[in-house]
């Protein structure tokens, strides 16, 4: 191992630390004074309602960790958006787990909660994994109502999704463990089983507060809509249980009656772990991201056993495109290539940005995986598109369209994982966030924007300048430099992946040591949903 290599590794492992201590700091929810509060009244937390739930609490994904992180200050903040969700097994069954956490503002839903909660039930639907709803929430978050109650993607979106999935056959089954108040009553009942917790459980359309200054009634929560109330009078819920953990048993004891699936048939065989060592990613990634690295040596220590069958290795060398497997399940790859390299011409070409070459060579791969059945992973540290009249000239939209043709249209499901750069339109056709990428993650090392923030803080200082002298205002160049570092310091907060993670652009953000395991936990999940549609790319610019 060489200096450089010690000085990356010794760099990543604080990023690491730092990305270990924020996650720390996220599940403690509202704080431990909440946490208590919940304990004494008899209540499990949200992540200790999932981890007895679940049958191996090590094997389970979370998706939305950092949610909410930084956001809503003058609300108190919103850690995991106030709700923790992910993929595990019950009873040995795949399915998506989402729990309100009371200790985050009793549960209530900001803006962002709401987002992730239709995230929660996006997976669900495209993989046609059940889903468990563990109910413990205030309702809507009334001062920002204006922001979650009317649009498609707010809060009653979550509704159409319960009847949708019904409709589909995705088993849904809700345990009221603490408050279900308004609109999100209908959101258990809609379920195919609702059970309650006896005493600590309500469910209601108007808590006795507003039932007072409605009608004039005077009744209590508990004989308002209380277990007893729900499970011997109205039949809106079907089972009443003493504790959080009976409520769980029962729970368990239905995923144990639960028959098979129909499968997709995607290809797996026995796993092996690579045989190159994985931790050596570390001192791989450069701490300097324009420096160059080989990815071929970052997928080696991805895939099993370390083996990678490269597809067209010496044309469009900017992306490198193979197959190989992943604990055991077999996946096609595309990884932008951050060397520089010669193209068929003998010219040198920069590495993370996409060539026409690399574009009509990744666009055919992606052809062939949908042909073949085989998923997608795409590995991204992308600059963008090559520029220039070079480029124009030779076709560069027409070859990027074509590669953004066929991974948009593809029907074996895609996993994205974000290790470096990703900026412009090279996030968008190495399967960004708007290309419906089954579980997309980030490497504490990637930096999400439209250009990087050294291109990105000199445009925007050129603009604030040329607007300030339109009107007349002398620009000195000490000013500039004091916007210049303003701007860049903005600009650099919204390339972390924490930033993207926050506003669920992506998943999460991992420690590259995950990734294995999510793209076969998110594999083992799409084997749930058998491909509905033929591959059909539409019309190509050749």
């Amino acid at each position: 191992m060489n200096l450089e290599f010690n000085k990356n590794e010794d760099a990543y492992k604080q990023l690491i630390a730092q990305l270990n201590h924020k996650l720390k700091k996220v599940k403690l929810g509202g704080g431990e004074k909440k946490i208590e509060a919940q304990h004494a009244k008899g209540k499990l937390t949200a992540r200790e309602r999932i981890d007895y739930l679940i049958d191996n609490p090590k094997n389970f994904v979370e998706v939305g960790a950092f949610v909410g992180d930084g956001m809503y200050p003058e609300q108190g903040g919103c850690p995991s958006g106030g709700v923790v969700m992910g993929i595990g097994h019950v009873q040995g069954r795949q399915c998506v787990v989402v729990a309100n956490d009371a200790t985050v503002k009793a549960g209530a839903w900001f803006p962002i909660t709401a987002k992730k909660n239709l995230r929660a039930q996006e997976i669900a639907m495209e993989n046609r994994l059940p889903i468990i709803y563990l109910v413990d929430s205030a309702g809507v978050y009334l001062p920002m109502q204006n922001e979650i109650f009317p649009d498609k993607e707010h809060f009653g979106r979550q509704f159409r999704n319960n009847a949708m999935m019904s409709s589909m056959g995705i088993v849904q089954v809700a345990a009221i463990m603490g408050s279900c108040v308004a609109g999100g009553a209908y959101l258990p009942i809609m379920s195919d089983e609702a059970m309650i917790v006896d005493k600590t459980g309500s469910i209601f359309l108007a808590g006795s507060y507003l039932v007072k200054a409605a009608i004039g009634e005077t009744i209590d929560n508990e004989t308002l809509g209380g277990a007893t109330t729900h499970c011997e009078i109205s039949g809106v819920t079907d089972n009443k249980y003493d504790t959080d953990q009976d409520c769980l048993d029962a729970i368990k004891k239905i995923f144990d009656k639960i028959g098979d699936f129909d499968k997709a048939g995607y290809n797996r065989e026995k796993p092996k772990k690579p045989k190159l060592d994985e931790k050596e990613i570390y001192g791989m990634l450069p701490v300097d991201r324009v420096k160059p690295y080989e990815m071929r040596e970052i997928i080696k220590r991805m895939t099993d056993d370390s083996e990678f069958d490269e597809y067209k290795a010496d044309y469009g060398q900017s992306i490198v495109c193979g197959y190989g497997r992943v604990d055991g399940w077999a996946v096609g790859i595309v990884a932008n290539q951050r060397k520089v390299v010669k193209n068929k011409k003998g010219e040198m070409q920069m590495g993370g940005v996409i060539y026409s070459d690399s574009a009509d060579k990744s666009a055919r791969f992606i052809m062939n995986c949908n042909q073949r059945k085989i998923p997608l992973v795409f590995l991204h540290d992308v600059s963008g598109f090559m520029v220039g009249s070079k480029a124009e000239h030779g076709g560069i939209i027409k070859d990027g369209a074509k590669m953004v043709n066929a991974m948009a249209n593809s029907v074996v499901p895609k996993f994205t994982f974000i290790l470096g750069n990703s900026y412009g339109a090279g996030n968008y056709a190495m399967c960004g966030k708007a290309y419906d990428p089954r579980l997309i993650y980030a490497w504490p090392t990637s930096q999400l924007a439209v250009m990087s923030g050294a291109s990105a803080s000199k445009t925007l200082l050129q603009i604030k300048v040329s607007s300030m002298k339109a009107k007349g205002q002398e620009v000195s160049e000490e000013d500039q430099k004091k916007f210049l570092a303003e701007i860049t310091d903005k600009y650099n907060e919204e390339l972390s992946p924490y930033y993207a993670a926050s506003r669920l652009w992506v998943d999460g953000v991992i420690d590259p040591l995950e990734t294995r395991k999510i793209i076969s936990v998110g594999i083992e999940a799409a084997n749930h949903a058998p491909i509905e549609r033929p591959f059909n790319v539409g019309v190509i610019q050749t």
